[in-house]
């Protein structure tokens, strides 16, 4: 039963030389052959109480004789508790126990000469547990080691088939019966440091029902075990989203954190509860990675979102999470920290758990929050990190492309708001199309790259268009012209004007485009905003505002909420089509519906205003919006009805050159007899075409008048029939 003790108190003889012994498992194995002592004197007093270990049957029945000894037993005692050993037996066991406690004192000192710390001396102050709570922990560790004291502690428990230990055991091991065992046994209660930090797990036999927690087994947590033979692993529940490291400083992560970092090193002094908040996680990450590495810490991460299940509570994940940071001394960082939030704040024994952790924090989320409702003797930090701005995204860029920067990256800069993780993504994707050519990374690699790491869940919301129209197939009045051009040299420079020159700082609110394109349906209002799409080389998303309007109360606003709330990184062009569903003049208050039409107004108003990116609305009747509505946005254009000379130019722009045509066609006829917009003379050449491919192969007038006398149908307008006749 006695551990291998040959290396007596001078264990520094045994370790010369020998690369890969491990002082602290001789420490433990000593520590061991302490309670090896302990279970060798309660199994040679059992003996003595006539237990006979042979007995093939022995702890699965109660004779007569066996029931009349309970009757007489002393209450808490167990069967070897009854009798008493001979002193020299005793001398014997007590012998082995000094034995035992003089080499772990050894090893225990050889440890701090090296500075290094036991690790039972490490988990007691981590935990502040006493020496009984210490040596539970090494009865319930042996068995997971040794596969022996499985039978022993069958034999000690009458019960062949309970292989692991009880309290009941612990106790008797620990303690002789009477008042100390009832003082010993309030120390292994569920507020108990080794219940409440999860060291130790009580299971109950399923087959029995509830049980008291003397005869309920105890199960020391595999994470523990790993530690104690010098290895970490995280629990089977948290290996999902946790993750431990050793991160060490260098360049990528001071660059990801230099605009944060200025309010991160004032933060970092008594220990605190530090709360990230803000979109961009990876910066968050480095943050965290940055911290232990000044602070000598290896780092925990918990990924919350990751681990929210119905399965596994997130008090208990972050309860197993702290224990590990203490079992470590890692700093511990939750991220996802968004799913523990209800109402702005997390739930109030959820914040006492982190306020209990003796060391700092780290949690991080979206929202910004501050708690509240609990006492509190800790600091509380609150550090914003707000996606990147143009001078960072620059360095981002440049640094994650390093020589392979394809010349000025400042247009992809300025119109591309990306967090840092996009970034890098982005930079990894185009080097990979970049690869599969043979070719160095190009300006359009760049683009691409940035559209496909924006954000793609607003897909499930909204339609994607993908642009078709350059301005060449744009027929407008040159004003309006212009203004769409100088819409898109606004996205094109505005990190240089807000950033760089500062306008943003005190004239400008939001770095967002706001635009209005009113005008009847089929002017063009749908192909510019393809077209500024396809020059800007943003997605474009329409949203059809009929279908997003609600009868109930609050709900247009949270369909609304929830498109913006996904588009923030998405780094798209949100088109508006049928504004005419929500806006129009904002009449007087006569009953609630025309109140809460009017905060729907207001509230899209807002949310344009703020979302940092371009966000076009179309509606057909610009007479429908009021003053302070219009007053509001950035540009507005019209979308005039073309006069004939535009529709002759449109009809000829949007003419395909691929498709055969008659030598005869006028289209300067159907211009001047047919006052159609773009949408209804693209309408008829398809239609043409179509008849065409069924016909003649070729089209002709009759054909496209054809396509005219259709269209004109389904707008509801009939004419004469000389309307018809050519020439």
């Amino acid at each position: 039963m006695q551990s291998d003790c040959s290396a007596g108190a001078n264990p520094s003889a045994r370790i010369e030389g020998e690369t890969t012994y491990e002082p602290n498992l001789r420490h433990m194995q000593a520590a061991l052959a302490r309670i090896d002592a302990r279970i060798a004197h309660e199994v040679r007093r059992w003996q003595r109480a006539s237990q006979d270990p042979a007995d093939a049957f022995r702890g699965l029945y109660v004779s007569h004789d066996q029931a009349d000894a309970l009757l007489a037993r002393p209450f808490g005692a167990s069967w070897g508790q009854t009798v008493a050993l001979d002193p020299d037996q005793a001398q014997v066991f007590a012998a082995a126990k000094a034995r035992a406690d003089r080499e772990s004192e050894a090893w225990a000192q050889l440890l701090h000469a090296r500075n290094e710390t036991p690790r039972l001396e490490q988990i007691a102050r981590a935990f502040g547990l006493e020496p009984c709570q210490v040596d539970a922990l090494l009865i319930c560790l042996a068995p997971t080691l040794d596969l022996r004291y499985e039978k022993l502690y069958g034999y000690l428990q009458d019960d062949v088939t309970r292989k692991r230990p009880t309290l009941d055991l612990i106790l008797n091991l620990l303690s002789e019966p009477g008042t100390s065992r009832l003082a010993l046994q309030a120390r292994f209660t569920d507020d108990a440091a080794l219940f409440r930090h999860h060291l130790l797990e009580r299971i109950s036999d399923p087959n029995v029902g509830k049980q008291p927690a003397l005869s309920q087994t105890l199960y020391l947590d595999e994470t523990i075990v790993a530690w104690f033979l010098g290895v970490y692993q995280p629990p089977g529940e948290l290996r999902a989203g946790a993750s431990f490291s050793s991160p060490h400083e260098n360049e990528t992560d001071a660059l990801l954190t230099a605009p944060v970092w200025a309010h991160l090193e004032p933060a970092w002094t008594d220990p605190a509860l530090i709360i990230f908040a803000g979109t961009d996680s990876t910066m968050q990450h480095a943050a965290a990675r940055r911290l232990a590495a000044r602070a000598g810490q290896s780092l925990l991460r918990v990924d919350l979102e990751a681990l929210a299940t119905p399965e596994l509570a997130t008090l208990r994940a972050v309860r197993l999470a702290l224990r590990d940071a203490r079992l470590t001394g890692a700093l511990p960082f939750f991220c996802g920290w968004d799913v523990c939030l209800n109402e702005g704040a997390p739930p109030q024994n959820l914040l006492a758990e982190l306020l209990e952790f003796p060391g700092n924090v780290i949690v991080a989320g979206r929202a910004a929050w501050h708690p509240g409702g609990v006492a509190r003797a800790r600091a509380v930090r609150v550090i914003e990190f707000p996606l990147p701005a143009f001078s960072q995204r620059h360095a981002l860029w440049t640094h994650f492309l390093g020589r392979a920067a394809p010349g000025d990256l400042t247009p992809l800069v300025s119109q591309f708001r990306l967090a840092s993780g996009q970034i890098r993504d982005a930079v990894a994707t185009a080097q990979d199309c970049a690869a599969q050519r043979g070719e160095p990374v190009r300006e359009q690699d760049l683009f691409a790259a940035a559209r496909v790491h924006s954000n793609l869940q607003l897909a499930g919301l909204a339609r994607k268009i993908t642009p078709r129209y350059d301005w060449r197939d744009l027929i407008l009045p040159a004003d309006q012209l212009d203004l769409l051009r100088e819409l898109v040299a606004t996205v094109r420079t505005r990190a240089v004007v807000l950033d760089e020159w500062q306008v943003g700082a005190k004239l400008v609110s939001s770095a967002g485009i706001t635009a209005l394109f009113a005008g009847p349906p089929g002017t063009g209002k749908t192909m510019a905003a393809e077209i500024i799409a396809r020059e800007l080389q943003f997605d474009l998303y329409k949203i059809d505002l009929s279908t997003i309007v609600s009868k109930y109360i609050g709900e247009t606003e949270k369909n609304l909420e929830r498109i913006f709330r996904e588009a923030e990184t998405s780094n798209a062009i949100l088109f508006f089509d049928e504004a005419d569903a929500l806006f129009g003049k904002r009449s007087e208050v006569r009953d609630a519906h025309d109140r809460y039409a009017n905060i729907e107004i207001s509230y899209l108003l807002q949310r344009m205003e703020a979302y940092t990116g371009v966000t076009i609305l179309a509606t057909n009747l610009r007479a429908n919006l009021d003053e302070a509505f219009t007053r509001r946005l950035q540009f507005a254009v019209d979308f005039p009805f073309p006069d004939e000379a535009e529709r002759l130019r449109i009809w000829r722009a949007l003419f395909p050159p691929a498709v055969p045509c008659d030598a005869n066609l006028d289209l300067g006829l159907l211009a001047q007899r047919f006052k159609l917009a773009g949408g209804s003379i693209r309408n008829i050449i398809v239609s043409a075409a179509y008849l065409a491919a069924a016909d003649g192969r070729q089209v002709t007038m009759r054909h496209l008048l054809h396509g005219t006398r259709r269209e004109l149908q389904k707008m509801g307008r009939l004419l004469s029939d000389q309307d018809w006749s050519v020439g």
